[in-house]
């Protein structure tokens, strides 16, 4: 771990979205999300395959591969990339499990980010890569969502994740960062981190006479 680049820890989730909060006006945090490992952190840069639910008159097996998007999306060195996919808005319905998802596994991703399920989180937890989803599931998605393109602007939990944007996950919440704030926006939450520890030691040595005090003052 270079501890030299907040990028590769030392921050949170809260931190980030509250720094983001500060460089810009839209929302980047997604909710609600759980793992099969949720004490580790996702973070990376973003590729993206698009999601819509299926229709069996446009359907074609060879342009709706999830393996043939797949490989478009990921770059020729994938190490520190993290795959994000879409719902279709469809958010109880499997995005993928051991099988199709064994593709992160093989080419050494960060992990996978979506607002769908997952299935086999029995064995996505012993994989390397860190995944990130609304829920667990047991029945395939094939019949209801369909992926249709690869490094396209994605909605995942209501927030826009453009490829090259940088995943930031931890058991609290998923922050997507614009590829364009990276460094400000990890720099900036390194110092709230400093900001709160600072705040946690006043804290620590209020004196609650002296509050009660000057509280009555001022009322």
């Amino acid at each position: 771990m270079d501890h030299n680049d907040p990028r590769k820890g030392g921050v949170s989730a809260a931190s980030l979205t509250d720094a983001l909060g500060r460089l810009s006006t839209h929302r980047a945090h997604v909710l609600d999300l759980v793992s099969p490992t949720p004490g580790r952190v996702l973070r990376g840069r973003a590729v993206t395959i698009r999601f819509v639910p299926f229709r069996q008159d446009v359907f074609d097996a060879q342009v709706n591969s999830f393996a043939r998007l797949f490989y478009e999306a990921i770059p020729a060195n994938p190490a520190e990339t993290v795959l994000v996919l879409d719902s279709g808005g469809q958010p109880n319905i499997s995005v993928g499990g051991e099988t199709k998802l064994s593709r992160l596994q093989n080419w050494k991703l960060a992990g996978l980010l979506t607002d769908g399920r997952l299935r086999d989180f029995g064995e996505l937890e012993r994989y390397e890569p860190v995944f990130y989803c609304s829920g667990e599931t047991v029945k395939a998605g094939t019949a209801d969502l369909m992926p249709i393109a690869a490094n396209v602007p994605v909605v995942v939990g209501g927030v826009i994740v453009l490829p090259g944007d940088f995943v930031y996950a931890d058991a609290a919440a998923a922050v997507i960062v614009p590829s364009g704030l990276v460094d400000e926006a990890f720099q900036l939450a390194a110092r709230i981190e400093l900001e709160d520890a600072a705040f946690l030691t006043r804290i620590r040595a209020e004196d609650p006479d002296e509050i009660r005090i000057r509280g009555s003052q001022e009322t």
